[in-house]
């Protein structure tokens, strides 16, 4: 989609509603805080302060150290340090303010006084701390996406004015088919009680999956512990109609948020699958493998040719600027208008869908044709074809395959070699890719962000220039093609350059 010529007397929204004000953000260690974090730097230079709760840890346990020494020195910077590094510098002295705290600690951690004056001193919470760990062990799961959400309502009850936007996911959805729109998600599995504002309680059965956990730590400990602790939260989650601890964990913070702060502003963000930078900070920048790349990485290695999905399927993705850029348009509005509850879904399958055998065919033509572009990602070009194939097949295939290799590996074995067959390595790879994401590539329904593109039609036109969101910008045959494999080989892949603000400061004292 061409982006047309800019009206000269377009005033932005987003800029005034955020001038002066202060924002608390959790999660900047992770990938889309990151990105939130320097967009906020660089395009709300008006902004009154940015707070960043920070965990500290054994190599930094004071907030701000750690700051310095693991995001400050994200490659994610680069466009601000080389666009104005005088400039980048002070406000990140003078602007960024790092706050030592534990998100799944009462309070954060903090002494009761010195949260109540971090409220006071707020005008709005982004909430993008989370565990993405689909097979999470339940436990963990509840802590950091489900019950660390009762800090952050206290929060505002200690300011009644605070506006709170809490980034969750599209797959929420769990196992619901069919049209999904911007609204609160009926669980597909079994009935849970939903209250007569719309919000689902919860209280009784986060209470009957803390005594099951109970239940599991009374009789395992160790290695024991975790799987069985994992394998808890699975089941739990396909009862209640979600394939992962992470999405239900997900969607119950959602409901505890709705009750806690209700009548005052909260807002509800739900990125699809989110992946690398469409345009912003630079195209293609990524941190780590996500979703999709475990897969890509895997066949780029030949360690995976076969894999449970739905070519016809729409796969959503994402650029992760499309999300940050989400994520502020909301905030901007929940500062601005009466607090009430909003949730916008950012996700691409209702307006500019690609199917999972678009997306396919699309990186195994790039791979094809140009691998050796992609050094980190390919070590030679792929000669075995990548399919999709329906869950059925697909475990018909790799058990059946299996077995035999098992039995051939145990001979092998017994004969003195020890080495173990690569085929069946490979083989045990693919399924636990498939347990992990084949949920997701066998899709059954479609996301829509209706009440997102109207949320931009509103704040205007300079912000619809400035924080795009709507995803029928996206060409993804240049997108998949040139600009995510391209972001995956040089920031997932590579080691990044390390820069210090702090030996950035002593050269220029030096000098």
């Amino acid at each position: 989609m061409a982006k047309q010529p800019l009206n000269p007397n377009a005033s932005s929204r987003v800029l005034e509603q955020l001038r002066g004000k202060h924002v608390l953000i959790t999660g900047t260690t992770g990938f889309l805080g990151k990105v939130v974090l320097e967009k906020l730097i660089r395009a709300v230079p008006d902004i009154g302060g940015i707070h960043l709760l920070i965990r500290g840890n054994k190599r930094h346990p004071d907030a701000r150290e750690r700051f310095f020494e693991e995001i400050a020195t994200s490659s994610v910077f680069d466009r601000l340090r080389q666009d104005d590094p005088d400039g980048f510098e002070t406000f990140i002295d003078e602007r960024v303010f790092c706050v030592t705290g534990e998100v799944t600690e009462p309070l954060f951690g903090l002494p009761a006084e010195r949260f109540r004056k971090l409220a006071a001193s707020l005008d709005m919470v982004i909430n993008s701390a989370a565990s993405v760990n689909f097979r999470e062990e339940l436990d963990k799961a509840l802590a950091i996406n489900t019950r660390c959400l009762d800090n952050v309502a206290e929060l505002a009850r200690q300011n009644a004015s605070l506006a709170v936007l809490q980034v969750s996911t599209c797959y929420v959805n769990g196992m619901n088919s069919g049209q999904i729109t911007e609204s609160v998600i009926k669980p597909a599995g079994e009935a849970i009680p939903r209250s007569t504002d719309g919000y689902y309680e919860i209280d009784e059965l986060v209470r009957l999956l803390d005594d099951k956990i109970a239940d599991v730590r009374s009789r395992y400990s160790g290695k024991q512990l975790e799987k069985k602790l994992v394998d808890l939260g699975i089941r739990e989650a396909n009862r209640y109609g979600w394939s992962d601890t992470y999405t239900f964990t997900k969607w119950l913070g959602e409901q505890l948020l709705l009750k806690a702060l209700s009548g005052r502003a909260l807002t509800i963000v739900r990125p699809s699958i989110i992946e690398s930078a469409l345009e912003e900070p630079a195209p293609g920048w990524i941190e780590g493998v996500k979703v999709a790349d475990a897969i890509i990485l895997a066949y780029a290695r030949e360690k995976v040719t076969l894999f449970p999905g739905k070519r016809s399927g729409t796969i959503d993705v994402i650029p992760v600027d499309l999300v940050a850029n989400a994520i502020i348009l909301a905030a901007a509005e929940a500062l601005a208008e009466a607090p009430r509850h909003r949730i916008y879904q950012c996700c691409s399958g209702s307006s500019n869908p690609v199917t999972l055998g678009q997306f396919i065919d699309h990186l195994m033509a790039e791979s094809k044709a140009n691998y050796a572009a992609y050094d980190q990602l390919f070590y030679r070009q792929p000669t075995k074809p990548f399919m999709a194939v329906n869950r059925r097949l697909f475990d018909a295939v790799v058990g059946g395959v299996r077995l035999p290799l098992t039995l051939t590996g145990k001979v092998l074995r017994m004969l003195g070699h020890d080495r173990e067959l690569k085929i069946l390595r490979n083989l045990d790879t693919t399924r636990s890719l498939a347990t992990i994401f084949g949920f997701y590539t066998a899709p059954d329904y479609i996301f829509r962000n209706d009440e997102l593109l109207a949320l931009a039609a509103r704040m205007g036109e300079l912000d619809t220039m400035l924080f795009p969101v709507d995803a029928r910008q996206i060409d993804w045959a240049t997108y998949l093609r040139k600009i995510h494999l391209a972001g995956l080989n040089r920031y997932a892949l590579k080691e990044r350059k390390v820069y210090s603000l702090r030996s950035a400061k002593a050269r220029k004292k030096a000098a």
